[in-house]
């Protein structure tokens, strides 16, 4: 009962904070989960795998709602989706399987220096100024061969590294959120088949696991972030956005440490 405590308040953390702040959920999910299952006593060559699989499957579910709801404001660049999306499909199953040959520890390191570089954006303000137009195709497919390889690794959406792309080939704001927000779909699917996958004949794995995603996990973080998500959008109107993304990035940079630390 505590374990499923644990995931419900877990996912409604989660989705409170990336519906306010429009930072994935990921971030928050894949530390949370590791210790947890460090806890819970799986095989510790498989920790970070479940974890970062299971993160990149809930955020399927919290990124239909929000696809849906930035499509009716009009705010989707969908012609960049489609150009973005050939490379990030083929980037997620590349970084999957970069991911399938890292030991736990080093994907744990790897996750704590990418969350103290996300915290140092958030708290700093670090996004580019528009400097060109959106690259042609192969560009286009570079970019999400990289966005895609990268969540993949770590087990998020992409925003962190979407909406600043997109910011720098002059999207606006507004435009780059919404977009990067469906990119997000494609690398949650394809990182959740790709995970699936890599980890399906992994004998390491606890029982109720779906390759590297751990069921348990996966129901009951996705059912409070797709539920609390909208609070976090209703919030974000009503309280000071910068003073909580500053007090977030001190939250991740703990987070990173303590990653760094084991």
């Amino acid at each position: 009962m505590a374990e499923w405590l644990i995931y419900l308040g877990l996912g409604a953390f989660a989705g409170t904070l990336a519906g306010m702040l429009g930072v994935g959920g990921g971030l928050i999910i894949v530390p949370v989960l590791a210790w947890v299952f460090v806890g819970r006593g799986f095989d510790t060559n498989v920790i970070m795998h479940l974890a970062v699989g299971t993160s990149l499957a809930t955020i399927v579910f919290t990124s239909i709602s929000s696809v849906r709801a930035h499509h009716r404001r009009g705010a989707v660049q969908w012609p960049a989706v489609g150009r973005l999306m050939p490379g990030i499909v083929l980037g997620v199953f590349l970084g999957a399987l970069v991911a399938e040959r890292l030991p736990t520890a080093a994907m744990r390191n790897v996750f704590g220096v990418f969350e103290l570089l996300v915290a140092a954006q958030l708290g700093f303000s670090l996004l580019p100024e528009a400097h060109r137009a959106l690259p042609g195709r192969f560009g286009m497919t570079l970019a999400g061969g990289v966005i895609g390889g990268v969540s993949a690794i770590v087990g998020i959406g992409g925003g962190t590294l979407t909406v600043p792309f997109l910011l720098w080939c002059g999207v606006a704001m507004h435009q780059a959120v919404a977009t990067s927000a469906a990119c997000g779909l494609p690398i949650a699917v394809a990182g959740a088949v790709a995970f699936a996958w890599t980890g399906s004949d992994n004998a390491a794995l606890p029982p109720l696991s779906l390759g590297y995603l751990y069921l348990p996990a996966l129901l009951g973080v996705a059912v409070t972030s797709i539920l609390f998500a909208p609070l976090g959008a209703h919030l974000a109107h009503r309280l000071p956005t910068n003073v909580l993304k500053r007090f977030f990035a001190v939250f991740l940079a703990v987070l990173g440490i303590k990653m760094l630390m084991g």
